[in-house]
Protein backbone atom coordinates (compact mmCIF):
# COMPACT_ATOMS: atom_id res chain seq x y z
CA UNK A 1 0.00 0.00 0.00
CA UNK A 2 1.32 3.33 -1.05
CA UNK A 3 0.39 6.86 0.90
CA UNK A 4 1.15 9.94 -0.26
CA UNK A 5 3.88 12.07 0.95
CA UNK A 6 3.21 14.49 3.84
CA UNK A 7 2.23 17.92 2.55
CA UNK A 8 1.95 21.53 4.03
CA UNK A 9 -0.23 22.80 4.60
CA UNK A 10 -2.49 19.84 3.44
CA UNK A 11 -5.64 19.73 1.02
CA UNK A 12 -8.59 20.12 3.57
CA UNK A 13 -8.92 23.21 6.01
CA UNK A 14 -10.34 22.53 9.47
CA UNK A 15 -9.08 25.65 10.97
CA UNK A 16 -12.52 26.76 11.93
CA UNK A 17 -13.41 23.48 14.13
CA UNK A 18 -9.99 23.58 15.35
CA UNK A 19 -10.40 27.14 16.64
CA UNK A 20 -13.50 26.34 18.33
CA UNK A 21 -13.20 26.99 22.03
CA UNK A 22 -13.54 24.06 24.39
CA UNK A 23 -16.16 23.14 26.25
CA UNK A 24 -15.96 24.00 30.43
CA UNK A 25 -13.41 20.96 31.80
CA UNK A 26 -12.18 19.93 28.14
CA UNK A 27 -8.26 20.44 28.67
CA UNK A 28 -6.00 17.18 28.23
CA UNK A 29 -6.68 14.28 25.60
CA UNK A 30 -8.57 11.83 27.16
CA UNK A 31 -7.08 8.52 27.61
CA UNK A 32 -8.65 5.40 26.64
CA UNK A 33 -9.36 2.35 24.17
CA UNK A 34 -11.91 3.09 21.58
CA UNK A 35 -14.63 2.10 23.76
CA UNK A 36 -12.98 4.66 26.28
CA UNK A 37 -12.40 2.25 29.18
CA UNK A 38 -9.10 0.59 29.41
CA UNK A 39 -6.24 2.36 28.44
CA UNK A 40 -5.21 2.22 24.82
CA UNK A 41 -1.47 3.24 25.51
CA UNK A 42 1.08 5.44 26.37
CA UNK A 43 0.53 7.34 22.57
CA UNK A 44 -2.98 6.73 22.07
CA UNK A 45 -6.63 8.77 22.92
CA UNK A 46 -10.12 8.64 23.35
CA UNK A 47 -10.91 11.87 21.21
CA UNK A 48 -14.22 13.82 22.02
CA UNK A 49 -15.81 17.40 20.75
CA UNK A 50 -14.46 19.22 24.07
CA UNK A 51 -10.84 17.58 23.57
CA UNK A 52 -11.07 17.69 19.78
CA UNK A 53 -9.09 20.92 19.96
CA UNK A 54 -6.14 19.92 22.37
CA UNK A 55 -5.67 17.11 20.17
CA UNK A 56 -5.78 18.47 16.68
CA UNK A 57 -3.14 21.17 18.10
CA UNK A 58 -0.70 18.27 19.60
CA UNK A 59 -0.11 17.37 15.29
CA UNK A 60 1.96 20.60 15.73
CA UNK A 61 4.39 18.62 17.49
CA UNK A 62 4.33 15.70 15.47
CA UNK A 63 1.22 13.39 13.02
CA UNK A 64 -2.05 12.93 14.38
CA UNK A 65 -3.63 9.90 13.11
CA UNK A 66 -7.22 10.26 14.13
CA UNK A 67 -9.37 6.78 13.39
CA UNK A 68 -13.09 7.25 13.49
CA UNK A 69 -14.74 3.89 14.08
CA UNK A 70 -18.68 3.41 14.95
CA UNK A 71 -19.69 0.03 16.64
CA UNK A 72 -23.22 0.60 15.38
CA UNK A 73 -22.52 1.51 11.68
CA UNK A 74 -19.57 -0.76 11.15
CA UNK A 75 -18.28 -2.85 14.40
CA UNK A 76 -15.23 -4.07 12.83
CA UNK A 77 -14.09 -1.04 12.84
CA UNK A 78 -13.84 -0.82 16.73
CA UNK A 79 -10.76 -3.43 16.42
CA UNK A 80 -9.35 -1.74 13.57
CA UNK A 81 -9.15 1.38 16.15
CA UNK A 82 -7.62 -0.36 18.66
CA UNK A 83 -4.88 -2.04 16.29
CA UNK A 84 -4.14 1.69 15.41
CA UNK A 85 -3.72 2.23 19.20
CA UNK A 86 -1.51 -0.72 19.57
CA UNK A 87 0.85 -0.27 16.28
CA UNK A 88 1.82 3.26 17.07
CA UNK A 89 2.73 2.36 20.25
CA UNK A 90 5.94 0.99 18.59
CA UNK A 91 7.32 4.25 16.53
CA UNK A 92 8.09 6.05 20.43
CA UNK A 93 5.92 8.93 19.87
CA UNK A 94 6.32 9.83 16.11
CA UNK A 95 2.42 9.30 15.73
CA UNK A 96 -0.73 9.44 18.38
CA UNK A 97 -3.61 7.91 17.46
CA UNK A 98 -6.81 10.03 18.28
CA UNK A 99 -9.54 7.32 18.46
CA UNK A 100 -12.99 9.12 17.42
CA UNK A 101 -16.20 7.26 18.18
CA UNK A 102 -18.19 9.50 15.93
CA UNK A 103 -21.36 8.10 17.81
CA UNK A 104 -20.40 9.78 20.49
CA UNK A 105 -18.84 12.31 18.67
CA UNK A 106 -20.96 13.34 15.89
CA UNK A 107 -20.63 16.70 15.68
CA UNK A 108 -16.48 15.92 14.65
CA UNK A 109 -17.64 13.24 12.36
CA UNK A 110 -19.91 15.87 10.37
CA UNK A 111 -16.96 19.05 10.68
CA UNK A 112 -14.89 16.28 9.18
CA UNK A 113 -16.88 15.03 6.45
CA UNK A 114 -18.32 18.62 5.26
CA UNK A 115 -14.54 19.88 5.38
CA UNK A 116 -14.00 16.48 2.91
CA UNK A 117 -16.82 17.71 0.97
CA UNK A 118 -18.53 14.16 1.81
CA UNK A 119 -22.03 13.72 2.30
CA UNK A 120 -21.41 10.98 5.27
CA UNK A 121 -17.98 10.44 6.60
CA UNK A 122 -17.67 6.39 6.43
CA UNK A 123 -16.26 4.45 9.09
CA UNK A 124 -13.52 3.15 9.97
CA UNK A 125 -11.64 5.85 8.36
CA UNK A 126 -8.08 7.43 9.38
CA UNK A 127 -6.84 10.75 8.57
CA UNK A 128 -2.74 12.11 9.15
CA UNK A 129 -3.20 15.30 10.73
CA UNK A 130 -0.05 17.45 10.55
CA UNK A 131 0.29 21.29 12.07
CA UNK A 132 -3.40 21.07 12.49
CA UNK A 133 -4.17 20.20 9.02
CA UNK A 134 -4.45 16.71 7.14
CA UNK A 135 -1.53 15.79 5.68
CA UNK A 136 -2.12 13.05 3.30
CA UNK A 137 -5.49 11.89 1.77
CA UNK A 138 -7.98 10.20 3.67
CA UNK A 139 -7.20 6.12 4.37
CA UNK A 140 -11.04 4.63 4.38
CA UNK A 141 -11.82 1.40 4.79
CA UNK A 142 -10.58 -1.51 6.98
CA UNK A 143 -7.34 -2.41 7.60
CA UNK A 144 -5.45 -5.70 9.10
CA UNK A 145 -2.88 -5.08 11.51
CA UNK A 146 -0.15 -6.02 9.15
CA UNK A 147 -1.68 -3.85 6.38
CA UNK A 148 -1.21 -0.75 9.26
CA UNK A 149 2.27 -1.52 9.93
CA UNK A 150 3.16 -1.34 6.79
CA UNK A 151 1.27 2.26 6.47
CA UNK A 152 2.65 3.31 9.16
CA UNK A 153 6.44 2.42 8.61
CA UNK A 154 5.61 4.21 5.10
CA UNK A 155 4.58 7.34 7.06
CA UNK A 156 8.04 7.16 9.40
CA UNK A 157 9.29 7.04 5.94
CA UNK A 158 8.25 10.22 4.74
CA UNK A 159 8.42 11.92 7.79
CA UNK A 160 12.45 10.94 8.24
CA UNK A 161 13.21 11.99 4.90
CA UNK A 162 11.67 15.34 5.10
CA UNK A 163 13.33 16.36 8.54
CA UNK A 164 10.24 15.92 10.92
CA UNK A 165 11.78 14.57 13.77
CA UNK A 166 9.36 15.95 16.41
CA UNK A 167 7.71 13.05 19.03
CA UNK A 168 4.73 13.09 21.19
CA UNK A 169 5.06 12.88 24.84
CA UNK A 170 3.76 9.11 26.24
CA UNK A 171 -0.04 10.00 27.50
CA UNK A 172 0.44 11.06 31.39
CA UNK A 173 4.07 12.40 30.76
CA UNK A 174 4.31 16.11 31.41
CA UNK A 175 8.03 18.36 30.69
CA UNK A 176 9.77 19.27 34.13
CA UNK A 177 9.72 22.84 35.79
CA UNK A 178 11.29 25.51 33.11
CA UNK A 179 12.38 22.32 30.52
CA UNK A 180 12.25 24.04 27.14
CA UNK A 181 12.96 22.74 23.93
CA UNK A 182 16.98 22.46 23.08
CA UNK A 183 17.47 24.90 20.31
CA UNK A 184 19.07 23.92 17.04
CA UNK A 185 23.04 24.26 16.57
CA UNK A 186 23.40 26.50 13.85
CA UNK A 187 25.89 24.40 12.36
CA UNK A 188 23.70 21.47 11.81
CA UNK A 189 21.09 23.59 9.86
CA UNK A 190 22.76 22.93 6.53
CA UNK A 191 21.94 19.41 6.41
CA UNK A 192 18.28 20.18 8.69
CA UNK A 193 17.41 22.43 5.67
CA UNK A 194 18.62 19.56 3.06
CA UNK A 195 16.77 16.74 4.59
CA UNK A 196 13.67 18.75 4.91
CA UNK A 197 13.89 19.76 1.35
CA UNK A 198 14.05 16.23 0.66
CA UNK A 199 17.86 16.56 -0.88
CA UNK A 200 19.06 13.45 0.91
CA UNK A 201 22.34 13.70 -0.87
CA UNK A 202 23.27 17.39 0.15
CA UNK A 203 22.40 16.30 3.79
CA UNK A 204 24.80 13.69 3.74
CA UNK A 205 27.81 16.01 2.10
CA UNK A 206 27.14 18.45 4.50
CA UNK A 207 27.07 16.11 7.59
CA UNK A 208 30.62 14.89 5.72
CA UNK A 209 31.91 18.35 6.15
CA UNK A 210 31.02 18.32 9.77
CA UNK A 211 32.74 15.11 10.71
CA UNK A 212 35.63 15.72 8.24
CA UNK A 213 36.41 19.37 10.11
CA UNK A 214 35.53 17.64 13.87
CA UNK A 215 35.62 13.40 13.75
CA UNK A 216 34.60 13.82 17.53
CA UNK A 217 31.04 15.57 16.78
CA UNK A 218 29.44 12.86 17.83
CA UNK A 219 26.27 14.55 16.66
CA UNK A 220 27.36 14.87 13.30
CA UNK A 221 28.58 11.13 13.02
CA UNK A 222 25.27 10.23 14.45
CA UNK A 223 23.20 12.45 11.65
CA UNK A 224 25.50 11.68 8.69
CA UNK A 225 24.97 7.70 9.77
CA UNK A 226 21.66 8.27 9.39
CA UNK A 227 21.26 10.01 6.44
CA UNK A 228 23.46 7.86 4.55
CA UNK A 229 20.60 5.24 5.72
CA UNK A 230 17.84 7.49 4.04
CA UNK A 231 20.25 7.33 0.91
CA UNK A 232 20.45 3.74 0.69
CA UNK A 233 17.12 3.25 0.84
CA UNK A 234 15.65 6.22 -1.12
CA UNK A 235 13.31 4.68 -4.00
CA UNK A 236 12.85 1.28 -2.25
CA UNK A 237 9.49 -0.51 -2.34
CA UNK A 238 9.14 -1.63 1.35
CA UNK A 239 7.02 -4.55 0.53
CA UNK A 240 9.15 -6.29 -2.07
CA UNK A 241 12.61 -5.53 -0.05
CA UNK A 242 10.75 -7.68 2.53
CA UNK A 243 9.79 -10.38 0.27
CA UNK A 244 12.82 -10.52 -0.89
CA UNK A 245 14.77 -10.88 2.57
CA UNK A 246 12.08 -13.36 3.49
CA UNK A 247 12.92 -15.47 0.48
CA UNK A 248 16.77 -15.41 0.95
CA UNK A 249 17.52 -14.89 4.69
CA UNK A 250 21.51 -15.14 4.20
CA UNK A 251 21.48 -12.63 1.28
CA UNK A 252 23.19 -9.97 3.05
CA UNK A 253 22.28 -7.33 0.39
CA UNK A 254 18.81 -8.19 0.90
CA UNK A 255 18.61 -8.38 5.41
CA UNK A 256 20.97 -5.25 5.40
CA UNK A 257 18.58 -3.37 3.26
CA UNK A 258 15.63 -4.63 5.66
CA UNK A 259 17.22 -3.52 8.63
CA UNK A 260 17.89 -0.02 6.74
CA UNK A 261 14.47 0.07 6.06
CA UNK A 262 13.26 -1.03 9.87
CA UNK A 263 16.10 1.99 10.95
CA UNK A 264 13.86 4.55 8.73
CA UNK A 265 10.24 3.27 10.11
CA UNK A 266 11.52 3.34 13.39
CA UNK A 267 11.99 -0.33 14.44
CA UNK A 268 15.54 0.00 15.37
CA UNK A 269 15.47 -2.92 17.50
CA UNK A 270 14.47 -5.48 14.74
CA UNK A 271 17.56 -3.92 12.51
CA UNK A 272 20.01 -4.32 15.39
CA UNK A 273 18.41 -7.99 15.52
CA UNK A 274 18.15 -8.93 12.10
CA UNK A 275 21.71 -7.79 11.40
CA UNK A 276 22.98 -9.85 14.94
CA UNK A 277 21.51 -13.20 13.75
CA UNK A 278 22.82 -12.46 10.45
CA UNK A 279 26.62 -11.66 11.80
CA UNK A 280 25.69 -15.39 13.74
CA UNK A 281 25.30 -17.21 10.41
CA UNK A 282 27.78 -15.15 8.22
CA UNK A 283 31.87 -16.32 8.64
CA UNK A 284 34.76 -14.11 7.33
CA UNK A 285 34.51 -11.32 5.21
CA UNK A 286 30.58 -11.33 5.20
CA UNK A 287 30.52 -11.23 8.84
CA UNK A 288 32.72 -8.25 8.96
CA UNK A 289 30.78 -6.31 6.11
CA UNK A 290 27.46 -7.10 8.17
CA UNK A 291 29.22 -5.84 11.95
CA UNK A 292 30.30 -3.05 9.89
CA UNK A 293 26.96 -2.16 8.09
CA UNK A 294 25.36 -2.71 12.07
CA UNK A 295 28.05 -0.42 13.73
CA UNK A 296 26.84 2.21 11.17
CA UNK A 297 23.68 2.09 12.28
CA UNK A 298 24.44 2.09 16.09
CA UNK A 299 26.21 5.48 15.43
CA UNK A 300 22.87 6.38 13.45
CA UNK A 301 21.26 6.11 16.56
CA UNK A 302 23.78 6.93 19.54
CA UNK A 303 26.42 5.33 21.48
CA UNK A 304 24.49 6.69 24.86
CA UNK A 305 20.91 4.85 23.48
CA UNK A 306 20.11 1.89 25.56
CA UNK A 307 18.95 -0.22 22.58
CA UNK A 308 22.45 0.53 21.35
CA UNK A 309 24.24 -0.82 24.42
CA UNK A 310 22.11 -3.32 24.65
CA UNK A 311 22.84 -4.33 20.72
CA UNK A 312 26.88 -4.12 21.42
CA UNK A 313 26.42 -6.68 24.26
CA UNK A 314 24.67 -8.87 21.48
CA UNK A 315 26.68 -8.39 18.96
CA UNK A 316 29.83 -9.30 21.12
CA UNK A 317 28.66 -12.38 22.01
CA UNK A 318 27.69 -13.35 18.55
CA UNK A 319 31.23 -12.91 17.60
CA UNK A 320 32.82 -14.39 20.98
Amino acid sequence: MTQQPFSRPGAIDLSGLAQQPPAAGGGAPAPGGAGGGAPAGSYAVTVTEESFQTVLQASTTAPVVLVFHSAAQAPESQTMADDVAAVVEGYDGRFLAGLVDVDASPQIAQAIAQASQMQQLPVPLMMVFLDGRPATQPIPGALSREELTTVFDQLAQQLTAQGISGRHQPQGAAPADGEDEPELDPRYAPAQDALAAGDIDAAVAEYQKLVDGNPADGEAAAGLAMAKVLQRTQGVDLTRAREAAASAPDDIDAQVMVADLDMVGGHVEDAFVRLIDLVKRTTDDDRNRVREHLLGLFAAVGNEDERVIKGRQSLASALF
